[in-house]
């Protein structure tokens, strides 16, 4: 993978973590604050979704070794 391709590859895994990590501190509010489940529960799904693509993209970036 070019150096360049990995290092946009990086910077998009860097919001991306930023984002869940907003999430994170999003959900634990509404929580506290007694919001309503079904809202609560629709943000933990975003929230996976993004756990899921950070997952996809950090993959790219580490190469598979072979042991």
């Amino acid at each position: 993978m070019p150096d360049q391709e990995q290092a946009e590859i990086r910077l998009i895994v860097a919001r991306m973590r930023q984002e869940h990590e907003d999430y994170d501190v999003a959900i634990n509010a509404m929580i506290q604050t007694g919001c309503e489940a079904l809202r609560i529960q629709r943000m933990k799904k975003k929230k996976l979704v993004i756990k899921d693509r950070l997952t996809k993209l950090e993959d790219q970036i580490i190469p598979d070794i072979i042991a």
